[in-house]
């Protein structure tokens, strides 16, 4: 099966995320961006609909106070994108792909199973997410989100020590512990708990260029990296770097190149 690819944007979205959608869109997949204001100009091909149907913008209150002008830091949006992607789950709407996930070729899912991948050795990633609706782990998310405070029953020793310590110093939220606490450590240690970690995919599947950005940004012979069968896409993670034009030679000019502006889905 083919799925719908969903994803949630808060913000605007810069000139490599956008290349990213037309990506999704030529591998033949429909996408759909989720937001709380229009993000104006999208690909073609590429959806908008409203987010406040899936998750109320007043969910990040639970992870921290938003400023005086209402702007959430860049903290509060990773962590909301955390639950987003759960409660898409919850409705079976699709595929979730972080907006900065290039797709090489299709992806193809059992509905029936999760599909994941191994980030790090021991940790799994939650940039290309599906789960089947009554998954144990969106149970879990799910159970977690009708709690006022949103401390999880699965942290490891080291965030519980963690978040003691905080809690004697006055902090009361475990979204303060780490930014990720809510990401890709969740999503293992529930994949452990349900006996789901035999479903994740190779690291290389989606993550051979995330830990090592020069892969992606320098300018390199990448030629086996878009020819190898079993690399679907890459979770590119710009930090910073997604308005900047491409260096020649780079596997990001040849993606700009291949899914730039000028093409067409």
């Amino acid at each position: 099966m083919r799925p719908d690819v969903v994803t949630f944007w808060h913000g605007s979205l810069d000139a490599l995320r956008l290349m990213c959608l037309r990506s999704q869109v030529a591998a033949g997949h429909k996408v759909t961006v989720y937001s709380f204001e229009p993000l104006g100009e999208l690909p073609d091909g590429v959806g908008n609909a409203e987010a406040e149907a899936i998750l109320p913008h007043a969910f990040a209150e639970k992870l921290r106070p938003t400023s005086a002008d209402g702007v959430w830091c860049s903290r509060t949006i990773l962590q909301f994108s955390d639950f987003f992607r759960m409660r898409l789950m919850a409705r079976s709407a699709g595929l979730w792909l972080d907006t900065d996930v290039l797709l090489l070729r299709p992806v193809e899912i059992d509905p029936a199973k999760p599909y994941f991948a191994w980030e790090q050795p021991l940790q799994i990633g939650n940039s290309v997410l599906y789960l089947p609706s009554g998954d144990p782990i969106v149970a879990a998310f799910s159970s977690l989100m009708l709690k006022d405070e949103l401390t999880p029953d699965w942290l490891g020793l080291r965030h519980r020590l963690i978040f003691a310590l905080r809690k004697l110093r006055g902090s009361e939220r475990i979204s303060d512990v780490r930014v990720a606490v809510y990401g890709p450590a969740a999503l293992t240690a529930l994949a452990n708990r349900a006996g789901e970690l035999r479903y994740a995919l190779p690291k290389k599947s989606f993550y051979t260029v995330h830990a090592e950005p020069r892969l992606f940004f320098k300018p390199s012979d990448f030629s086996a990296l878009i020819g190898d069968p079993e690399i679907t896409g890459f979770h590119i993670s710009p930090k910073g770097r997604g308005n900047k034009p491409p260096i020649p030679g780079s596997l990001y000019a040849w993606a700009a190149d291949r899914f730039g502006s000028s093409s067409s889905s």
